[in-house]
Formats: C-alpha cells, structure tokens, sequence
C-alpha cells in the first residue's frame, strides 16, 4: 500500500546505519543525551510557540505606541508565521544536509538577534520586519527539534518525551497571552521581545556542547521547491490579509490569490517529479501522514484565529487589562501543561487516533460554545466551560500529533516530515488570522463592543467549523490494528528502525 513499505530492507537498513553512527558519535550514556536534548529542545520550541501568541494581548499598546490599523496589527503577527512557514521546509532541509545540530545553533543565533531588533523597532514597519527575521530563525530551528529529540531518545520512550516536549509547547501558548500581557503591562511591550535574549544565550552554548550531531540522507538542496512554496504561500496570504482593506476583486488581491495557488501547484507537481525534491509526495501516499497534516493545518487555523481576535475581544470590549486578559485566558492556553502528558502517555498505550480526534473535536466544541455566548456583556463565568473545553482539546491534539508524524516516516526523512507539518501547522496559523480577521472585518469591527461582538461571532463560527473538519480527518487515521493488516509500517517496526 504504501510505497515506503516496498522499499528494500537493506535501504532501511543502511539509513538507520547511517543516523544511528552520526547519533551516537561522540556522545556520552544515551540517557543523559535524551535528557539534555529534551532540555535544549523544548526551551528552543517554547521560544518559537511562545512568539507566535506572545503579541496578541500586546496588539492594543502596540498600536497606541506605533499606531497602525488591523492589517498592521495582523502583520505583527502574520510577519513571523509567513516567514516561519514558508521556510520551516527549507530550514529542515538545511538541517539534513549541513548537520541539524549546527543548523539547529544558527537558527537559534537568527532568532535571538531578531527578537533583539524587535524591541529597538522605532515604528511599525520596523517592528514587522524584523518580526519576519525572527520567523527566518525559528524556521531553521524549530523542525531540528523534533529530530533532533527523535535522534536521542529510545522509541518506547519517545511518546512520553513528546509528550513533554508537547506540554512545553503549550506552556508557551499558554503563558504567551500572559507573558505578553503582562510585561506590556508593567513593563513595555518591548519587553516581550527581550525576554528571548538571555533564555538564547543560555540556550546557545548548551545546544553546541550537549547535543550530538546528525545528518538526513546527505540529498541536495531543493532550490526550485524552497522558491514555489516559498512565493506560493506567500501570495495566498498576503492576498488574505489585504483582502478587506485592498476589495477582494483588487488588481493585487486577485493577483496574490491567483498566482499563489499557481505557484503551489507547481510545487506539488515539482514534488511528484523531481529526484530530491524538498517535499516528497509520495509521502502523502501514506494515509497516516496526509490525514495527521489535514488535521494539523485545519486545527491552526481555527485555534491561532480565535486567539488572535479573542485575546483582544478581552480587552477592547469586556475592558481587562493586558494582565487580566491573559490571566482569564488560561484555562484555554494553561491546560496543555496538565493534559498534554496525560495525552502522550495514552497514545503510548492505546494510540494516537482516538486521543487526536476527541481532541480536537473538544476544541470545535469549545468554540462554537464561544460563538454561541458571545455578547458585549457576556460574564466570565459563562466563558469558563468554553476555555476549559477548549484546553483540554488542545491538549490532546498537540502530543500524539507529534508521534504520529514522526513514526508516519522513515528514520532518514523524519526532519522532512517534521519540517512538513510545523510548515502546515504555522501555515494554518497565518490563514487562521488572515481568514478570520477577514470574516470578522466583513461583518464588524473595531468600532464599537457591539461591532466587535457582530464580527467575533461569525468568525468564532468558522473557526469551530474548521477544527471540526479537523477531527473528522483525524479519524481517518488508520489505526494500530489496521496499520498493521494494511502493510503500513507497525509500531514495533518503526521502534526497530529508528531506535
């Protein structure tokens, strides 16, 4: 069935050779490796996911301090998604081909020399740029996380480790609208960026002395596809923000729109026909692989766009403070801490199928429940079992998504696959924003509480109704059983492989 299964043992065999000797080079015992190389890659990836949400419940300070209108505002957040989803591919490619640990150290250098430039930004302009830079850099380093952790750690322990590494992530979703908050609160805005300097600087010496160095299949860089993905995603989200500002039937609306679902489509013919391409097709050939990065795209663009709107609904029209707007997000972005681990335990023992999908059912849930209550005067107490809701789904997702892409693949393309769905994943962020910011300007707006409630309310609509489709593809992945039965690679041969 799938083509991977078909390929000759001794290929495996080689490949697994190959990572197993650039792993252990040089290392100390394996498990004080896995420990370090969890520590390393999990503060990395909280710097990464934190700044994806860290500015929203700042957005309001931002614009009284440098001005702007929403599309700035969104740019404030849209600039680092782009940048970060559009190369995350590339940079797991690098990683591949020149070392993922020194990849890994020079994404790292990238990011921590942006977040410093974000904060000396005199005006706006100058903040979205070097917002795009930061998204450079945590494209080359957030894909080399997960392969790198994969490379250290034992196969049987690897769902717990992710699991971990999951809840890491979502502390930083979590704490991102209170982070943000508060230090634009009682500090400055600019503080948010700060905060990454010293945690790099930590980080960066450890990351050189620590992690053991390995290498993908040594294939040759795919310029061709970086370009068409790159210009493709591109366009179509450029086109989305400026959408309602621009008219959609403008000349560079319709001009994004259109040439970036040209330039995709190319991307996905350069991907079917090219010896080395940057993203294989052929992978999508596996259901488990296409139905978990459907799911994944599907689940970012309904849950970034909620954020994104609802953080500032806290504050534009209930009236909370930057602090209390965060604090009152918690249940929501806090309960991955709690329920990731739990997750990634359970996918351990029963798989990650049915621990995605309900997951991510709950999140459709706990939105249409928002867009159900929603009102200029709504309590807090009525928003409660929405946000719980909401975490809890959350953190089923974000666990056994991660096991299920990397054990989706073989050992030599697991930096491809997970360059793949972090793309997917901060793409789905970037149209999230985009398409709801756009259903919220079409129908409301910032004029008045009651503007805001009249465009939130649609836009809370449709990102329930994306996550639902979420779920439903999530469903589709095959399970143990069926994998098993099908020819699709089992769990204990894929731990045979990569372990």
């Amino acid at each position: 069935m799938s083509e991977r299964s078909e390929q000759p043992n001794h290929e495996h065999h080689e490949h697994h050779e190959q990572d197993k000797h650039h792993e252990h080079h040089g290392t100390g015992p394996r498990r004080a490796g896995a420990v370090w190389a969890l520590v390393i890659t999990s503060v990395a990836g909280f710097m990464a996911a934190l700044d994806n949400l860290v500015v929203t419940t700042a957005l309001p300070s931002i614009r009284q301090d440098l001005g702007g209108a929403l599309d700035d505002l969104e740019w404030t957040v849209s600039a680092y998604t782009l940048t970060f989803a559009v190369l995350l591919m590339f940079g797991a490619a690098l990683g591949d081909r020149f070392g993922r640990r020194r990849l890994f150290i020079t994404g790292l250098t990238i990011f921590t020399g942006a977040s410093a430039a974000a904060a000396l930004a005199p005006g706006i302009n100058g903040l979205i740029a070097a917002r795009a830079i930061q998204g450079v850099g945590a494209a080359i380093m957030m894909p080399l996380t997960l392969t790198l952790l994969t490379a250290a750690v034992p196969a049987a322990k690897r769902g717990m480790m992710y699991g971990i590494w999951g809840a890491v992530n979502g502390l930083a979703v979590a704490s991102g609208p209170l982070i943000g908050g508060s230090l634009t609160e009682h500090v400055s805005w600019q503080w948010i960026f700060w905060l990454n300097v010293p945690l790099g600087l930590v980080v960066l010496p450890l990351a050189r002395l620590r992690l053991a160095e390995s290498y993908g299949t040594g294939a040759p860089l795919d310029i061709t596809g970086t370009l068409l993905a790159s210009g493709g995603l591109f366009g179509i989200v450029y086109a989305l923000i400026r959408g309602n500002p621009d008219g959609w039937t403008s000349p560079t609306v319709l001009t994004g729109l259109i040439a970036g679902a040209a330039l995709l489509a190319a991307f996905v013919r350069h991907g079917m026909r090219s010896a080395d391409p940057m993203l294989p097709m052929r992978l999508f050939r596996s259901r488990a692989f296409s139905a978990i990065n459907a799911a994944s795209l599907l689940m970012f663009v309904g849950m970034f766009g909620s954020i994104f709107l609802l953080s500032q609904f806290l504050q534009n029209v209930i009236g909370y403070s930057p602090t209390e707007a965060g604090l009152r997000m918690l249940p929501w972005t806090g309960m991955p801490m709690i329920a990731a681990p739990i997750a990634g335990y359970l996918s351990d023992r029963i798989g990650g199928r049915p621990v995605v999908a309900t997951g991510l059912a709950l999140q459709a849930l706990g939105l249409a429940w928002f867009a159900v209550i929603i009102s200029p005067d709504v309590s807090y107490g009525a928003q409660l079992p929405a946000l719980v809701i909401s975490g809890i789904g959350m953190g089923l997702y974000f666990a056994p998504a991660a096991n299920l892409v990397m054990s989706s693949v073989r050992p030599s393309e697991q930096g491809i696959a997970s360059g793949a769905n972090n793309a997917l994943r901060e793409v789905g962020g970037a149209l999230g924003i985009a398409v709801l910011a756009s259903v919220f300007s079409a129908q409301g707006g910032y004029g008045s509480a009651q503007a805001f409630v009249d465009g939130l309310g649609p836009a809370l609509w449709v990102g329930a109704g994306v996550v639902a489709v979420a779920a439903i593809a999530a469903a589709l992945l095959p399970g143990r059983a069926t994998r098993d039965r099908s020819g699709e690679r089992a769990p204990a041969e894929v731990a045979e492989l990569v372990g």
